[in-house]
C-alpha cells in the first residue's frame, strides 16, 4: 500500500520544520523536544471522573511517578478493570504527560481505569531499571486494586514502542508470579536485540523513526552490548537472562496478545515475528497491520483518521478481554 496521504503530509511538515533530530541532542534536550511536540496531533483529552498523580514504591527503595485515570465514580460492588500502560520513547524520552490523551482515550473507550507508569529513563537509569519499574507498578496495582475500586483479576498491560517491549516482558513476569494479565496490548513493540530486519533496512530514514535515533536510544539504555541479548531487552530473540545466565523463559501460557504494527515502521518485521513466536508457543494472538501508517501514528488521532480507527480497535480488544459490553 502507498503511504497514507495524511501521513505523507505529516512527514512533509516534520521535514519543513527542520527540527534537530534526537540523536544530535542531549537526552535532556530530546526529552524537552518530545514533551513540546507530543500533543500536536493528539486527540482532545477526554474528561475523567478522577486523575490522581501517585508515587509508587519500587524494589530499590525509590519511588516512581504514576498517573491513575478513573473514568467514572468508583463502585466497590462492581470494581473496574484496569490497564497498566507503559509509554514509548526509546527508554530515553516520554512521560505520563506525553501520553495523557492516549491513556484518557483508553479509560473512556474501554471503560476501565488506567495506570500510566512513569518508569525511570536512560541514560540516568540503565537497563533493566525500566523493566523493574514496570513490573513493580503492575504488582503494586494488583496489591492495591481494591483501594481504588479496581478488580485485581481483570488487569491488562499495554504500551507503545519501547513501552510495548516493557509490556510484553511484564506479561511474562506476571505469568511467572501467578497473576497474569487478561491481555497484553502491544502497539508497534520493539522486540529484537539487533535492528537487522528487512524493514529496518528499507525504512531506515524518512519515516519519522530513523535508524540513527533507534541506536541513539538503545546506546543510552544498555549497560553493555551483551544487554542486547537479554530476553528482557529482546523478547523475540534474547539468548540469556538476568546477569547473563541462560535463563530464557518459556513463552507458553501467556496472556492473549493484541499486537498493532504499522506498514512503514522500521519495527514492523519484529512485531510480526513476535506475534508468530507467541502463536507458535500456543498463545492467542491478534495481529493487526495498519497499512500506510508509520511509527507513532497512534498519537496522531486529531489529524489521521486511521489512527482513530486503531484506537477503536485497541479499545474493543480491551473491552473483550475485560468482559465489558460495547
Amino acid at each position: 500500500m502507498p503511504l497514507n496521504a495524511k501521513i505523507a503530509l505529516v512527514l512533509e511538515m516534520v521535514a519543513r520544520a527542520g527540527r534537530t533530530p534526537y540523536h544530535e541532542l542531549t537526552p535532556q534536550d530530546a526529552r524537552a523536544s518530545y514533551e513540546k511536540s507530543a500533543s500536536v496531533l493528539e486527540i482532545a483529552a477526554a474528561p475523567m471522573h478522577a486523575v490522581d498523580d501517585l508515587r509508587l514504591p519500587v524494589r530499590d527503595g525509590e519511588t516512581i511517578r504514576a498517573r491513575l485515570y478513573t473514568p467514572v465514580e468508583p463502585n466497590w460492588a462492581q470494581p473496574l478493570p484496569a490497564l497498566v500502560y507503559v509509554h514509548g520513547g526509546g527508554f530515553t524520552v516520554g512521560s505520563v504527560d506525553t501520553h495523557d490523551a492516549l491513556c484518557r482515550m483508553f479509560a473512556q473507550d474501554a471503560r476501565c481505569a488506567v495506570l500510566s507508569v512513569d518508569y525511570r529513563l536512560a541514560p540516568e537509569h540503565k537497563f533493566p531499571t525500566a523493566v523493574h519499574d514496570t513490573f513493580d507498578a503492575y504488582m503494586w496495582l494488583h496489591a492495591h486494586a481494591a483501594e481504588y475500586g479496581i478488580d485485581a483479576e481483570r488487569l491488562a498491560v499495554g504500551g507503545d514502542s519501547a513501552g510495548g517491549t516493557l509490556a510484553t516482558v511484564c506479561a511474562v513476569l506476571a505469568r511467572d508470579a501467578g497473576i497474569a494479565p487478561v491481555l497484553q496490548m502491544l502497539i508497534y513493540p520493539g522486540t529484537g536485540g539487533y535492528q537487522d530486519t528487512d524493514s529496518h533496512r528499507r525504512l531506515a530514514d524518512g519515516y519519522l523513526l530513523t535508524e540513527a535515533t533507534i541506536q541513539w536510544f538503545f546506546n543510552h539504555y544498555v549497560r553493555a552490548a551483551s544487554d542486547r541479548d537479554d530476553w528482557r531487552f529482546a523478547p523475540l530473540d534474547g539468548k540469556h537472562g538476568i546477569g547473563g545466565t541462560s535463563g530464557v523463559p518459556d513463552f507458553r501460557g501467556l496472556a492473549p496478545a493484541w499486537i498493532a504494527v504499522a506498514e512503514f515502521d522500521p519495527l514492523v518485521d519484529e512485531g510480526v515475528a513476535y506475534a508468530e513466536k507467541l502463536r507458535a508457543a500456543g498463545n492467542d494472538v491478534t495481529l493487526v497491520r495498519y497499512d500506510g501508517m508509520i511509527h507513532e501514528f497512534f498519537k496522531m488521532g486529531a489529524y489521521v483518521d486511521d489512527a482513530r480507527r486503531a484506537h477503536a480497535d485497541a479499545a474493543q480488544a480491551l473491552r473483550a478481554a475485560f468482559g465489558v459490553e460495547a
